[in-house]
Protein backbone atom coordinates (compact mmCIF):
# COMPACT_ATOMS: atom_id res chain seq x y z
CA UNK A 1 0.00 0.00 0.00
CA UNK A 2 1.08 3.67 -0.57
CA UNK A 3 -0.40 6.44 1.58
CA UNK A 4 -0.27 10.31 0.81
CA UNK A 5 -1.01 12.38 3.22
CA UNK A 6 -1.18 16.12 2.78
CA UNK A 7 2.35 15.86 0.47
CA UNK A 8 3.44 19.21 -0.23
CA UNK A 9 6.74 20.47 -2.01
CA UNK A 10 7.11 24.14 -2.97
CA UNK A 11 10.15 25.55 -5.34
CA UNK A 12 10.12 29.10 -3.78
CA UNK A 13 6.36 30.51 -4.96
CA UNK A 14 5.69 27.83 -7.07
CA UNK A 15 3.97 24.50 -5.52
CA UNK A 16 4.73 21.60 -7.57
CA UNK A 17 2.70 19.68 -5.39
CA UNK A 18 -0.03 20.65 -3.26
CA UNK A 19 -1.53 19.02 -0.39
CA UNK A 20 -2.02 15.95 -2.12
CA UNK A 21 -3.93 13.30 -0.32
CA UNK A 22 -4.58 9.32 -2.14
CA UNK A 23 -4.32 5.65 -0.99
CA UNK A 24 -2.93 3.37 -3.59
CA UNK A 25 -4.94 -0.04 -2.50
CA UNK A 26 -3.37 -3.62 -3.31
CA UNK A 27 -4.62 -5.86 -5.41
CA UNK A 28 -5.14 -2.80 -8.24
CA UNK A 29 -3.59 -1.09 -10.68
CA UNK A 30 -3.49 2.49 -10.10
CA UNK A 31 -3.19 4.64 -13.14
CA UNK A 32 -1.50 8.00 -11.72
CA UNK A 33 -2.36 10.69 -14.77
CA UNK A 34 -2.23 14.26 -15.76
CA UNK A 35 -0.89 16.68 -17.89
CA UNK A 36 3.20 17.54 -18.67
CA UNK A 37 4.16 19.77 -15.27
CA UNK A 38 1.37 18.17 -13.10
CA UNK A 39 3.76 16.64 -10.52
CA UNK A 40 3.54 13.06 -10.96
CA UNK A 41 7.12 12.70 -11.76
CA UNK A 42 7.27 15.12 -8.31
CA UNK A 43 5.33 13.14 -6.71
CA UNK A 44 6.79 9.43 -7.60
CA UNK A 45 10.23 10.84 -6.41
CA UNK A 46 8.73 11.98 -2.93
CA UNK A 47 7.27 8.42 -2.43
CA UNK A 48 10.63 6.58 -3.40
CA UNK A 49 12.92 9.61 -0.95
CA UNK A 50 14.56 10.91 -3.76
CA UNK A 51 13.30 14.59 -2.85
CA UNK A 52 11.85 15.76 0.53
CA UNK A 53 8.68 17.19 0.66
CA UNK A 54 8.31 21.01 1.87
CA UNK A 55 5.13 18.90 4.10
CA UNK A 56 2.83 15.95 4.46
CA UNK A 57 3.89 12.03 4.04
CA UNK A 58 3.85 9.90 1.98
CA UNK A 59 4.66 5.82 3.43
CA UNK A 60 5.31 2.66 1.66
CA UNK A 61 3.55 -0.23 4.03
CA UNK A 62 3.27 2.35 6.35
CA UNK A 63 6.42 2.94 6.47
CA UNK A 64 8.96 6.24 4.48
CA UNK A 65 11.28 4.93 2.29
CA UNK A 66 14.17 6.16 3.63
CA UNK A 67 13.02 3.58 6.90
CA UNK A 68 13.14 0.54 4.58
CA UNK A 69 16.18 -1.56 5.51
CA UNK A 70 16.21 -2.84 2.07
CA UNK A 71 14.00 -1.18 -0.19
CA UNK A 72 13.70 -3.56 -2.98
CA UNK A 73 12.29 -6.25 -1.07
CA UNK A 74 9.28 -3.73 -0.19
CA UNK A 75 8.18 -1.41 -3.21
CA UNK A 76 10.37 -1.41 -7.03
CA UNK A 77 10.33 1.28 -9.15
CA UNK A 78 10.95 2.71 -12.68
CA UNK A 79 11.20 6.35 -13.29
CA UNK A 80 14.24 6.46 -15.84
CA UNK A 81 15.21 2.85 -17.88
CA UNK A 82 18.01 4.46 -19.07
CA UNK A 83 19.94 5.60 -15.77
CA UNK A 84 22.20 2.67 -16.11
CA UNK A 85 26.04 3.06 -16.78
CA UNK A 86 26.25 2.44 -20.73
CA UNK A 87 29.12 -0.06 -20.67
CA UNK A 88 27.86 -2.13 -17.79
CA UNK A 89 26.11 -5.18 -19.22
CA UNK A 90 22.57 -5.93 -18.23
CA UNK A 91 23.35 -8.58 -16.00
CA UNK A 92 25.86 -7.08 -14.13
CA UNK A 93 23.85 -3.92 -13.73
CA UNK A 94 20.77 -6.12 -11.65
CA UNK A 95 23.39 -8.16 -9.70
CA UNK A 96 25.45 -5.13 -8.64
CA UNK A 97 21.05 -4.07 -7.45
CA UNK A 98 20.43 -7.86 -5.79
CA UNK A 99 24.12 -7.36 -4.20
CA UNK A 100 23.09 -4.38 -2.21
CA UNK A 101 20.09 -5.81 -1.18
CA UNK A 102 20.84 -9.29 0.33
CA UNK A 103 19.25 -10.78 -3.13
CA UNK A 104 20.83 -14.22 -3.97
CA UNK A 105 22.06 -13.91 -7.42
CA UNK A 106 19.79 -16.75 -9.13
CA UNK A 107 16.80 -13.51 -9.16
CA UNK A 108 19.17 -11.71 -11.57
CA UNK A 109 18.85 -14.58 -14.21
CA UNK A 110 15.15 -15.48 -13.26
CA UNK A 111 14.19 -11.72 -14.09
CA UNK A 112 16.54 -11.22 -17.13
CA UNK A 113 14.33 -14.21 -18.44
CA UNK A 114 10.82 -12.90 -16.79
CA UNK A 115 11.51 -9.66 -19.30
CA UNK A 116 12.87 -11.49 -22.45
CA UNK A 117 16.01 -10.48 -21.84
CA UNK A 118 18.10 -13.87 -20.76
CA UNK A 119 19.53 -13.67 -24.72
CA UNK A 120 20.88 -10.33 -23.90
CA UNK A 121 22.56 -10.41 -20.62
CA UNK A 122 25.59 -10.23 -21.61
CA UNK A 123 24.91 -7.56 -23.67
CA UNK A 124 25.93 -3.68 -22.62
CA UNK A 125 23.03 -1.77 -21.61
CA UNK A 126 24.34 1.65 -23.97
CA UNK A 127 23.73 -0.79 -26.72
CA UNK A 128 19.97 -1.15 -25.94
CA UNK A 129 17.04 0.17 -27.60
CA UNK A 130 14.76 2.39 -25.88
CA UNK A 131 12.14 -1.07 -25.61
CA UNK A 132 14.87 -3.37 -24.09
CA UNK A 133 16.05 -0.65 -21.34
CA UNK A 134 12.44 -0.21 -20.75
CA UNK A 135 12.18 -4.46 -20.30
CA UNK A 136 15.84 -3.79 -18.12
CA UNK A 137 13.93 -1.41 -15.70
CA UNK A 138 11.59 -3.32 -15.26
CA UNK A 139 13.64 -6.19 -14.60
CA UNK A 140 15.18 -3.93 -11.61
CA UNK A 141 11.83 -2.88 -10.53
CA UNK A 142 10.84 -7.03 -9.89
CA UNK A 143 14.22 -8.28 -8.74
CA UNK A 144 13.10 -7.58 -4.78
CA UNK A 145 9.85 -9.25 -6.06
CA UNK A 146 7.97 -6.40 -4.01
CA UNK A 147 4.60 -6.20 -3.09
CA UNK A 148 4.51 -3.17 -4.21
CA UNK A 149 5.44 -1.76 -7.86
CA UNK A 150 5.75 2.12 -8.63
CA UNK A 151 6.07 2.96 -12.54
CA UNK A 152 6.58 5.90 -14.43
CA UNK A 153 5.65 5.56 -18.23
CA UNK A 154 6.91 1.84 -18.48
CA UNK A 155 5.44 1.25 -22.09
CA UNK A 156 7.49 4.19 -23.57
CA UNK A 157 9.58 2.63 -26.38
CA UNK A 158 7.70 -0.30 -26.17
CA UNK A 159 6.46 -2.10 -29.70
CA UNK A 160 2.73 -3.32 -29.46
CA UNK A 161 4.06 -6.87 -28.56
CA UNK A 162 5.86 -5.00 -25.64
CA UNK A 163 2.86 -3.30 -24.90
CA UNK A 164 0.33 -6.02 -24.44
CA UNK A 165 3.40 -7.85 -22.19
CA UNK A 166 3.34 -4.68 -19.97
CA UNK A 167 -0.34 -4.82 -19.20
CA UNK A 168 -0.79 -8.40 -19.12
CA UNK A 169 2.31 -8.34 -16.15
CA UNK A 170 1.31 -5.45 -14.40
CA UNK A 171 -2.54 -6.80 -14.06
CA UNK A 172 -1.28 -10.60 -13.43
CA UNK A 173 0.83 -8.32 -10.34
CA UNK A 174 -2.47 -6.85 -9.07
CA UNK A 175 -4.09 -10.41 -9.55
CA UNK A 176 -1.56 -11.62 -6.77
CA UNK A 177 -2.77 -9.06 -4.32
CA UNK A 178 0.59 -6.34 -5.45
CA UNK A 179 0.08 -2.49 -4.92
CA UNK A 180 0.65 -1.27 -8.89
CA UNK A 181 0.76 3.14 -9.09
CA UNK A 182 1.79 3.16 -12.95
CA UNK A 183 1.86 6.71 -14.55
CA UNK A 184 1.13 6.79 -18.28
CA UNK A 185 0.43 9.64 -21.17
CA UNK A 186 -1.56 6.59 -23.39
CA UNK A 187 -4.93 6.78 -22.26
CA UNK A 188 -6.20 4.21 -24.24
CA UNK A 189 -3.33 1.99 -22.72
CA UNK A 190 -5.02 2.97 -19.06
CA UNK A 191 -8.44 2.25 -20.16
CA UNK A 192 -7.47 -1.08 -20.62
CA UNK A 193 -4.91 -1.68 -18.04
CA UNK A 194 -6.11 0.41 -14.70
CA UNK A 195 -8.60 -0.51 -12.08
CA UNK A 196 -8.58 2.74 -11.10
CA UNK A 197 -7.52 6.63 -11.26
CA UNK A 198 -5.86 9.26 -9.74
CA UNK A 199 -5.20 12.53 -11.64
CA UNK A 200 -3.82 15.60 -10.95
CA UNK A 201 -3.19 18.70 -12.80
CA UNK A 202 -1.11 21.79 -11.32
CA UNK A 203 0.19 19.95 -8.56
CA UNK A 204 -3.62 19.01 -7.08
CA UNK A 205 -6.37 16.26 -7.09
CA UNK A 206 -8.06 16.67 -9.48
CA UNK A 207 -10.65 13.32 -9.88
CA UNK A 208 -9.84 9.92 -8.68
CA UNK A 209 -11.82 6.39 -8.72
CA UNK A 210 -12.67 3.29 -10.07
CA UNK A 211 -11.65 3.43 -14.04
CA UNK A 212 -15.79 3.07 -14.46
CA UNK A 213 -16.45 6.63 -13.05
CA UNK A 214 -14.57 8.30 -15.39
CA UNK A 215 -16.03 5.68 -18.63
CA UNK A 216 -19.27 4.57 -17.54
CA UNK A 217 -21.62 7.67 -17.63
CA UNK A 218 -23.44 9.14 -20.05
CA UNK A 219 -23.66 6.02 -22.45
CA UNK A 220 -24.95 5.67 -25.70
CA UNK A 221 -26.70 2.48 -26.45
CA UNK A 222 -26.06 1.92 -30.16
CA UNK A 223 -28.78 0.04 -32.23
CA UNK A 224 -28.58 -1.49 -36.01
CA UNK A 225 -31.77 -2.98 -37.43
CA UNK A 226 -33.27 -3.65 -40.51
CA UNK A 227 -36.43 -2.21 -38.61
CA UNK A 228 -34.89 0.88 -37.90
CA UNK A 229 -38.30 3.87 -38.80
CA UNK A 230 -40.80 1.63 -36.99
CA UNK A 231 -38.67 0.52 -34.02
CA UNK A 232 -36.92 3.91 -33.42
CA UNK A 233 -40.55 5.28 -33.14
CA UNK A 234 -41.11 2.41 -30.37
CA UNK A 235 -38.49 3.67 -28.51
CA UNK A 236 -39.73 7.38 -28.49
CA UNK A 237 -43.03 5.87 -27.35
CA UNK A 238 -40.76 4.21 -24.18
CA UNK A 239 -39.77 7.57 -23.32
CA UNK A 240 -35.96 7.00 -25.08
CA UNK A 241 -34.66 9.92 -27.02
CA UNK A 242 -33.47 8.13 -30.61
CA UNK A 243 -30.97 10.38 -33.15
CA UNK A 244 -30.04 8.69 -36.01
CA UNK A 245 -26.26 7.22 -36.61
CA UNK A 246 -23.80 7.99 -39.62
CA UNK A 247 -24.07 4.92 -40.89
CA UNK A 248 -27.93 3.54 -40.29
CA UNK A 249 -27.14 2.73 -36.61
CA UNK A 250 -29.59 4.04 -33.91
CA UNK A 251 -28.15 5.94 -31.50
CA UNK A 252 -30.30 5.79 -27.86
CA UNK A 253 -29.91 7.66 -25.00
CA UNK A 254 -32.54 7.32 -21.66
CA UNK A 255 -32.94 3.65 -21.93
CA UNK A 256 -30.44 0.52 -20.92
CA UNK A 257 -28.72 -1.68 -23.03
CA UNK A 258 -30.83 -4.53 -21.54
CA UNK A 259 -34.19 -2.76 -21.24
CA UNK A 260 -33.84 -1.97 -25.61
CA UNK A 261 -33.06 -5.40 -25.95
CA UNK A 262 -36.31 -6.53 -24.19
CA UNK A 263 -38.32 -4.08 -25.76
CA UNK A 264 -36.93 -5.20 -29.26
CA UNK A 265 -37.97 -9.43 -27.76
CA UNK A 266 -41.39 -8.13 -27.26
CA UNK A 267 -41.66 -6.21 -30.88
CA UNK A 268 -40.51 -9.19 -32.56
CA UNK A 269 -37.57 -6.79 -33.83
CA UNK A 270 -34.44 -8.48 -35.55
CA UNK A 271 -31.15 -6.73 -34.15
CA UNK A 272 -27.98 -7.08 -35.81
CA UNK A 273 -26.13 -5.04 -33.20
CA UNK A 274 -26.97 -3.70 -29.68
CA UNK A 275 -24.24 -1.97 -27.87
CA UNK A 276 -23.40 0.66 -25.61
CA UNK A 277 -20.82 3.82 -26.25
CA UNK A 278 -19.62 5.89 -23.65
CA UNK A 279 -17.05 9.08 -23.72
CA UNK A 280 -13.51 7.95 -24.08
CA UNK A 281 -11.14 8.18 -20.93
CA UNK A 282 -9.15 10.40 -23.19
CA UNK A 283 -12.10 13.25 -23.40
CA UNK A 284 -12.69 12.55 -19.83
CA UNK A 285 -9.55 13.36 -19.33
CA UNK A 286 -8.64 16.36 -21.57
CA UNK A 287 -12.42 17.83 -19.70
CA UNK A 288 -10.86 17.36 -16.27
CA UNK A 289 -7.79 19.14 -17.15
CA UNK A 290 -8.26 21.68 -19.44
CA UNK A 291 -7.47 24.68 -16.77
CA UNK A 292 -4.52 22.63 -15.82
CA UNK A 293 -1.97 22.55 -18.92
CA UNK A 294 0.76 24.07 -18.03
CA UNK A 295 1.65 24.72 -21.99
CA UNK A 296 -1.54 24.25 -23.93
CA UNK A 297 -1.74 24.60 -28.40
CA UNK A 298 -4.14 27.44 -29.36
CA UNK A 299 -6.73 27.09 -30.18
Amino acid sequence: MIQLNGLTKRYGEHAAVDDLTFTVRPGLVTGFLGPNGAGKSTTMRMILGLDLPTSGSATVMGRPYRELRHPLHTIGSLLDASAVHPNRSAYKHLLFLAQTNGIPDTRVREVLDLVGLADAADRRAGRFSLGMGQRLGIAAALLGDPPVLLLDEPVNGLDPEGVRWARTLMRGWAAEGRTVLVSSHLMSEMAMTADRLVVVGKGRLLAEGDIADFTGSDQLVVVRTPDAGSFARRLELSGARVDPGLSGELLVTGMTAPDVGRLAAAENVTLHELSTRGPSLEETFMELTRDAVEYGAAR
